[in-house]
């Protein structure tokens, strides 16, 4: 009988992934025709490094008064803390940015709880760099482990509701567990990962969905799930809005109040903690890495790495060479990963081979079918730029 590593993967190379170009490529980041409403101008460069730049521009400009601040925000962390176990929440997911967050709070004298929610795709790499982490640091680690039939159960239903954003799951429920964990401990501060330097291109219409979209979620597993959801934590915008409006509770991107380079971090991380790096962003589930390197371009002709990449190239920490060079190669670096990567998650999802070239091959389906808080939560946030402009008028 054949093991699963010995199955036939026709599939596999059936369905090459798209990897360097699409159309037209901005001469100045990697950004191409795949993002959509993408505009060049005369000499070929696009709108979405234009307003990166203009807004990277701002910030650099600012970072004087952010390192200004710096001591200020961490001694009103500590000041607010006072009395409590902890005082600020990191959610950590063995990344890169959120693992230098916890070291860099470390290092700044505040004492957080770190965050972790687990829904059955950590990566062993991933497991080893949380654990050297926390015990480095000596940190004190909450883990929120999701009931895997639940995950399978919802992760299925949005492979068979066609929407782009499977990630959204695990985001939102992340985004869920830091608030919660904030609110049971009295704390005011969710210290992120989130960065200008790193992340501040603004991701393409149509690659994701809103971050806070319970409705959606509930919308989509109501017609594709079986599974009642008990384990699975969520958050829609009216509860973001009572958390931080009535709660008080700020989720602060931490690392724009620092000087923040990736490579330097990580070469921190490496010799402070044992930290060891992943070939590319968010590689740390085994799921994202499948999502990212092998259903995104399959079947949606999206590659976000040319997003990642481009914020690096624009705020100088990677020449656009170096960047063409990455995207020149595939976008699963190692061919014995991706078939392994294929046929565990296929086997950890229960689908046939048949099935996912079936759902692989079919046309995507917008999030706004099934029912969005997208237009809620954009109303919201004109309402509140109007109060806010009107209250320092």
């Amino acid at each position: 009988m054949q093991s699963v590593a010995e199955k036939d993967t026709s599939l596999l190379a059936a369905h090459p992934a798209s990897v360097v170009g699409y159309g037209q490529m901005c001469t100045r980041c990697v950004m191409d025709m795949s993002a959509q409403g993408i505009i060049f101008d005369d000499i070929g460069v696009c709108n979405y490094c234009t307003d990166f730049l203009r807004k990277y521009s701002d910030i650099q400009k600012s970072g004087a008064k952010y390192l200004a601040f710096q001591s200020d925000f961490i001694a009103q962390i500590k000041r607010d803390g006072v009395g409590k176990k902890y005082d600020c929440i990191v959610g950590v997911s063995g990344g890169v940015d959120s693992s230098y967050v916890l070291y860099l709070a470390i290092e700044c004298g505040l004492r957080p709880l770190a965050v972790h929610l687990d829904n059955g795709w950590n990566s062993e790499l991933a497991t080893h760099n949380i654990s050297n982490l926390v015990s480095q640091l000596a940190v004190d680690l909450y883990t929120h482990v999701i009931d895997w039939e639940e995950n399978r159960d919802l992760q299925r239903a949005f492979i068979d509701a066609h929407v782009v954003d499977i990630e959204l799951l695990m985001d939102n429920a992340m985004l869920s567990l830091n608030y919660s964990q904030a609110s049971k401990y009295g704390l005011k501060y969710i210290l992120s990962g989130n960065n200008f330097a790193t992340e501040g291109m603004r991701m393409p219409e149509g690659w994701y969905q809103h971050k806070f979209d319970k409705y959606n979620i509930r919308q989509i597993h109501k017609r594709f799930g079986v599974q009642k959801i008990k384990t699975h934590k969520c958050i829609s915008t009216l509860d973001y809005v009572w958390y931080e409006f009535f709660r008080k509770i700020r989720r602060v991107p931490f690392l724009d109040y620092f000087s923040y380079n990736k490579a330097e971090a990580l070469k921190i991380l490496e010799e402070e903690v044992g930290y060891k790096p992943y070939p590319y962003k968010h590689y740390e589930s085994i799921f994202t890495r499948f999502y990212q390197a092998y259903i995104l371009p399959r079947k949606f002709g999206y590659d976000k790495r040319k997003v990642h990449l481009s914020s690096l190239v624009v705020s100088n920490q990677m020449t656009r060479d170096e960047a063409l060079e990455l995207l020149s190669m595939p976008v699963y670096s190692d061919p014995q990963q991706e078939k392994s990567d294929y046929f565990y998650v296929l086997k950890k999802l229960g689908f046939s081979e048949q099935e996912f070239s079936n759902y692989i091959n079919s046309p995507a389906i917008s999030h706004a079918f099934y029912g969005s808080e997208r237009s809620f939560s954009d109303f919201l946030v004109k309402i509140y730029k109007v109060v806010k402009r009107l209250r320092y008028a």
